[in-house]
């Protein structure tokens, strides 16, 4: 009776914890959804059209509308991107980015350099607070371009 109730209770919690989980840009980019750019006001159209499966899947990859320009997207003071060189074997559109002229574009990104880190974007807010942090082992070089280009302010 104890270890019933005790499992009733842990898979509640699981589950709990399980639909307060948001996802992970990769998660959602299964899912069709591009995390960077999705707003939450995009997602209000299935829940009108009665399509509460990809409703729940789209608010767990939006971003709040009221945290945006008038363009429709954040954008960040200052942005860094983190990489381990002794990986650019494995990405190589990451080393193609780092290694051309694109990331002068950007005179609020810095390039770090972490031994054994796998890709990543850190984004920062007026303040040098981490707001957000993208894996982007996946993208390859115009992604990374145009991802700089519509969200690092140009200030």
């Amino acid at each position: 009776m104890y270890i019933s109730t005790f499992l009733h209770i842990f898979l509640l919690g699981l589950t709990v914890l399980i639909i307060n989980a948001e996802f992970s840009a990769d998660d959602c980019k299964k899912l069709g959804f591009n995390k960077a750019n999705l707003l939450c006001s995009t997602c209000d159209k299935f829940n009108k059209y009665n399509v509460p499966e990809i409703y729940d899947k789209c608010k767990e990859c939006c971003l709040k509308d009221d945290d945006y320009d008038v363009s429709g997207f954040k954008r960040y003071p200052k942005a860094i991107l983190k990489v381990c060189t002794c990986k650019f074997g494995a990405y190589p559109q990451i080393q193609a980015f780092i290694k051309s002229d694109r990331p002068n574009k950007y005179k609020n990104l810095q390039i770090r350099y972490v031994r054994g880190l796998d890709p990543i974007i850190k984004l920062l807010d007026a303040d040098n607070k981490v707001e957000d942090i993208l894996d982007i082992h996946k993208w390859d070089t115009d992604s990374i371009d145009e991802f700089l280009a519509t969200h690092l302010s140009t200030d």
